[in-house]
Order: structure tokens, then C-alpha cells, then sequence
């Protein structure tokens, strides 16, 4: 192997590890959930995620307004701006019509 091909592997190598720990997680939300959120909600992780569809929590997310979601979901909930992507993951993955149940 050359030198330069050496170097584009390692490049690449690099930059599919720091992708894969910047993006969100569905089971750090799930935890998020449990910890942070549960008792201000009152109810299961799966009967938050089925509040919408993907496609509602892709348009909610999208539009910047998820925390505010959250909180008209759970009363007097406050989430943490660190914590909305992992959340929001979560709901994504246990939307209405994923068919995904979650276990907490």
C-alpha cells in the first residue's frame, strides 16, 4: 500500500469514529427518559414516543420546538438542550407508527 493510501484509510477510519460519537443514541434517550423525565411525565417512555408519529416528531424537531413538545406533553418537564437530540431520537425510533416498543 502506498503512503497515501495509508493515510486516506486512516482519514477515513477517523472520521467514521468521530461521526458515530457525535450523533445522538436511542438507548442514552431511553435512559434520559427514565432518569430525567419519567416522574415529571408520570407515564412510560413508550406512551410519551406515541404521543406523534415519526414524521410528527421530524417536523416538531425540525422546526426547533421540541422542548416546548416535551413540556405540553409533561408539565413543568425542562429539558436540557443536551438532552433533546438523544431524547428525540428515542421518540423517533417509539413513534405511533414505528411499531417499536420500548422497555421502560
Amino acid at each position: 500500500m502506498t503512503k497515501m493510501t495509508k493515510v486516506a484509510v486512516a482519514a477515513l477510519l477517523g472520521l467514521a469514529v468521530v461521526s458515530t460519537t457525535a450523533s445522538a443514541d436511542v438507548n442514552k434517550g431511553k435512559k434520559i427518559y427514565m432518569k430525567k423525565m419519567k416522574s415529571k411525565c408520570g407515564f412510560s417512555g413508550a406512551k410519551f414516543a406515541t404521543k406523534h408519529t415519526q414524521g410528527e416528531w421530524e417536523k416538531i424537531k425540525g422546526a426547533g420546538k421540541f422542548a416546548e413538545e416535551a413540556a405540553k406533553i409533561c408539565p413543568g418537564l425542562k429539558l436540557k438542550d443536551k438532552y433533546i437530540n438523544d431524547v428525540y431520537d428515542f421518540a423517533h425510533e417509539y413513534a405511533s407508527d414505528s411499531g417499536n416498543v420500548p422497555s421502560c
